[in-house]
């Protein structure tokens, strides 16, 4: 493997805020990335959506920013935008910019997360509501495959809400709602902040400790591991007037502290790592079954979700999963060939190396990693552990993970409801 071009260095500032910069000498961009372990997890049904509406506000303006338009007219002059996002898990808040820039976007970010405005409340909750809809079909019912799934996987638990929230809730959020929300989660201890790129210790820390030395401390938040639902096989339909029957298919899998983290990373990239591995390549090359086709895995820190994702004509359902639950019983009952476990080991490192020229990647590998764990696994160390993964670890992986029990199919669009009952069958017989 080549070795680390860059150079991590981290420090913790007097509030308790954790703050890595990455120097990367030989890019010529630069990232200021803020990590807050905040999300709809955090949520209980009555305030599920504050996160992803508290995300939304943060773009209204600051003390020193008193408008939409003068904070993002003062980030645009540094070179950059604000880029924002809520996850189940966390948010992140995000710009890139040239490196002359970072001083400047630090100086904003500091003003925007020690004194946020918070206002024009109803503005954003219009917005808000646009974005609902887009996941809803013209009878109002929840199409958005992920979401459907997510609630039928995870039931009650947080894991299992709508980011955004539902609509009732974003209605009635009030201005007091949207800050308790960012008092109790936007402490320094809740927070990570990475700063990457052409950038140096010695110039970018007085500048972090002049923005972010007026945060609050507050306290860092920690949540009960989840219990997963081994109650399947389960299968939901939810009809549509798609072109597609559009599939989802869920496994509970260990988390990414787990021992078998690594042989778990191996098995998804045996199944779908390019165009010659077996589900594209049998599903969509061999059979025509469907244009596309993927494996995924929502990774926490204490679960994980192993996904398969495709959508066919709804004639072609029934052998569309028949196919793909016969590649994922061959994985239960054969030990895979170490031949194909070395070529994805290859790709991995390749991936990784990759990774090298991406300073948004670098500040999500070394600051989104460091919002869960206290020490975030080096690349290199990551390659050791999977270069330590055996064919048989990862037989066993597959044996446990792809289990009637910790399945769910979740199948929105259009319907037929033979193909479906045959479905039921090849579930019952997995």
């Amino acid at each position: 493997m080549i070795p680390e071009p860059y150079r991590v260095l981290k420090r913790r500032l007097p509030n308790g805020l954790r703050t890595f910069i990455v120097e990367t000498p030989y890019l010529h961009t630069a990232t200021v990335a803020l990590y807050v372990r905040t999300g709809s997890r955090h949520e209980n049904p009555k305030n599920n959506g504050l996160s992803h509406f508290l995300e939304h506000m943060l773009y209204r303006g600051s003390t020193g920013y008193r408008s939409s338009f003068e904070l993002n007219s003062a980030l645009e002059a540094e070179g950059g935008s604000l880029y924002a996002e809520t996850s189940r898990d966390y948010s992140l808040f995000q710009v890139s910019t040239r490196p002359s820039g970072v001083p400047g976007v630090l100086r904003i970010l500091g003003d925007l997360f020690t004194g946020p405005l918070l206002e024009d409340i109803e503005s954003e909750r219009q917005m808000i509501l646009e974005e609902i809809l887009e996941d809803l079909d013209d009878r109002g019912r929840l199409v958005n495959i992920s979401d459907v799934a997510r609630a039928k996987v995870w039931g009650d638990h947080p894991l299992g809400y709508p980011i955004t929230g539902p609509a009732r809730n974003v209605r009635r959020f009030s201005p007091s709602d949207l800050r308790t929300h960012f008092r109790r989660y936007f402490g320094a201890r809740n927070l990570v902040l990475c700063v990457g790129g052409r950038v140096q210790r010695a110039r970018v820390e007085k500048h972090v400790v002049e923005a972010f030395r007026g945060l609050s401390s507050g306290k860092a938040v920690q949540l009960r591991n989840v219990k997963p639902r081994m109650d399947g096989p389960s299968l939901c339909c939810v009809s549509s007037d798609a072109a597609q029957s559009n599939v989802q298919i869920h496994f509970h899998a260990v988390g990414a502290e787990h021992k078998d983290a690594a042989p778990l990373a191996m098995l998804i990239r045996m199944l779908d790592d390019g165009l010659a591995t077996p589900l594209h390549y049998r599903v969509c090359d061999q059979k025509g079954l469907a244009y596309h086709v993927a494996a995924d895995l929502e990774t926490f820190h204490d679960a994980s979700l192993f996904e398969i994702e495709a959508g066919c004509s709804p004639g072609k359902l029934s052998a569309l999963m028949a196919e793909i639950l016969s590649i994922l019983d061959e994985f239960r009952r054969e030990v895979p060939d170490t031949g194909a476990l070395e070529r994805v080991k290859k790709r991995y490192v390749e991936d990784l190396e990759a990774g090298y020229d991406d300073v948004v990647g670098l500040c999500g590998l070394v600051g989104g990693g460091a919002l869960f764990s206290r020490q975030p696994l080096t690349p290199a160390e990551r390659v050791r552990r999977m270069a330590a993964v055996t064919s048989a670890q990862v037989h066993r992986v597959a044996q446990t993970v792809f289990q009637r029990i910790g399945m769910t199919v979740t199948i929105v669009g259009k319907i037929d409801r033979k193909q479906v009952a045959d479905v039921r069958r090849q579930l019952r017989r997995f």
